[in-house]
């Protein structure tokens, strides 16, 4: 029997993130003090929430053989905004619709950028991280704005229901409405299909361009959406919050089994992938590791797990 088409091959070969994920949790929960409680899984989902909302969004800009650079910035930016907004006296519901409205402005902007001007997609976010993270510092020269209306922290950060943190809430709010869209839309299947092969989408009847843009459009949304938690957890609009956020968004990405030369992908693995590198960072803390050595390990093993799940 040929061992690459035997069934457990492939299913390692397909699961083989899940495989590491499971032995990465299985190491802390023996090796580190009172890592396997009810308290760490609750503040491992709390604390990766920012990542799995934002790496909702860059799902479909991955799948549609696109990037997004720029989304930690537009995240400091939109919290930034909400701050300035809610300390004009603007109703919070106002405000917020308003901030996700500007982050859904923005990801217009990066795909009509890609899509019109044909400029790829890795320099016009990496323009745009540039734009926002200047923009976010100038609005109101580099001080934090901060945010003295409780009920919008509690909505989006502070608050819990049935026992449920707010921020896991929205998580599951957006998990929920990107399933949808990508895994029973039709927009979602056109989002595969100009990922797998633009040409033939192209000629199948999908506006390719359209698709993208819409795309950009979502990753904009979400990354405005973190922005605001952000902003709540900190009771405060601070140009340096989203602070490159986009690396650990685009490592869940492809962790989650995302290809980054698009085609195929899935919102439950891009959650899976946050949720992974949520576990590595708190599992390093509680073992006792230095900020800096946390880093390194942690990249070391993101670096692994991607590796092994190319497409």
């Amino acid at each position: 029997m040929n061992i690459q088409n035997s069934l457990a091959y492939r299913l390692l070969r397909d699961y083989v993130t899940y495989v590491i994920f499971v032995a990465v949790t299985i190491f802390f929960a023996v090796a580190a003090p009172n890592f396997a409680t009810l308290a760490t899984v609750g503040a491992i989902l709390r604390i990766t929430a920012i990542v799995s909302v934002i790496a909702i969004g860059m799902t479909f800009v991955i799948i549609s053989a696109e990037i997004d650079l720029s989304v930690g910035s537009v995240a400091s930016f939109s919290g930034m905004i909400l701050a300035l907004l809610l300390d004009a006296g603007v109703p919070s519901w106002l405000g917020a619709i308003i901030t996700l409205l500007m982050g859904a402005a923005i990801g217009a902007c990066n795909g009509l950028l890609v899509t019109r001007l044909k400029i790829p997609s890795f320099l016009v976010t990496l323009g745009m991280l540039s734009i926002f993270s200047g923009a976010a510092l100038t609005v109101t020269n580099t001080m934090p704005v901060p945010i003295v209306e409780d009920g919008i922290n509690n909505v989006l950060w502070n608050g819990s229901l049935l026992g449920i943190a707010a921020p896991v809430w929205w998580t599951l709010l957006v998990v929920v409405a990107g399933f949808y869209l990508l895994h029973v839309s039709l927009f979602g299947r056109r989002v595969l299909a100009v990922g797998g092969n633009a040409l033939a989408a192209n000629f199948s009847g999908i506006n390719v361009n359209r698709t993208k843009v819409l795309a950009f459009v979502l990753s904009g949304s979400t990354a405005a959406l973190a922005g605001m938690m952000l902003a709540a957890r900190s009771t405060a609009g601070n140009p340096s919050l989203g602070s490159g956020l986009e690396l650990d968004v685009i490592a869940a990405v492809i962790i989650g089994g995302t290809s980054l030369f698009g085609g195929y992908g899935t919102i439950i693995g891009s959650v899976i992938g946050a949720i992974f590198i949520g576990i590595i960072g708190f599992g390093l803390l509680v073992m006792g590791f230095s900020t800096s050595v946390q880093e390194i390990i942690k990249g070391a093993i993101i670096i692994l797990a991607v590796s092994v799940n190319r497409r």
